[in-house]
């Protein structure tokens, strides 16, 4: 039995290795050690889809009408608790990307819920130490394939929701099927980074996905 346990946990740790793993110079993260390893199923020139497995990331939320003041409210709570602020007095390394989920059908001048994460390193997949904060909280992204839009710059909320939503007519004029009541921004780049910054839109496909055609 004890021999079956150790197997057990052998191939969790495992398997979150696979899907947090060591960042490479082909990839998007380029200032982290770790980032979101992910499956390319199919790129055309609109769009690419891409399969995740389930991971965990720590989270804060926020009220704001704008995403630009949003952001560095929840950056700071969540870089305090990587910083040292948990339970464990851990010392967590940064990993990217960094997710906002947004309210997709809030308009540019209403107030809303933004919801960002920080990925948290394979290390603490598992069992990560509890926030000291009781603002901070865990959550799960479940396996899933998402329709994704790519752009460089940086990440402001008309420019954000601008590329949502042309990546939102390009997956209706093929009528894909997607969760449409939230979508999520992406970065993989820290603020000081100028040149050869990558963001990207992330819409949750559901059924099957439409993969793009290429002109």
């Amino acid at each position: 039995m004890i021999f079956l346990t150790g197997v057990t946990v052998l191939l969790f740790a495992l398997a979150v290795e696979g899907r947090v793993g060591e960042s490479t110079s082909g990839s998007f993260c380029t200032e982290t050690k770790e980032c979101l390893q992910y499956e390319l199923v199919c790129a055309g020139d609109d769009y690419e889809v891409r399969h995740y497995e389930a991971v965990k990331w720590v989270t804060a939320e926020t009220e704001s009408h704008f995403m630009d003041i949003a952001i560095p409210r929840m950056f700071r709570k969540l870089f305090k608790y990587i910083s040292g602020e948990n339970a464990a007095g851990a010392k967590i390394d940064m990993t990217a990307p960094v997710i906002i989920k947004v309210d997709a059908s809030a308009s540019m001048w209403q107030s809303s819920v933004y919801v960002l994460s920080f990925l948290l390193p394979s290390k603490y997949q598992a069992d990560p130490p509890k926030p000291t904060d009781t603002s901070i909280y865990f959550t799960d992204t479940q396996d899933m394939k998402v329709y994704v839009r790519s752009y460089g710059g940086w990440m402001m909320s008309v420019v954000s929701k601008s590329q949502a939503q042309s990546l939102k007519t390009s997956l209706d004029n093929v009528q894909a099927t997607y969760e449409t009541k939230y979508y999520y921004n992406v970065g993989y780049d820290s603020p000081m980074k100028i040149m050869n910054r990558h963001n990207e839109v992330w819409y949750i496909v559901k059924g099957e996905p439409v993969c793009p055609t290429s002109e």
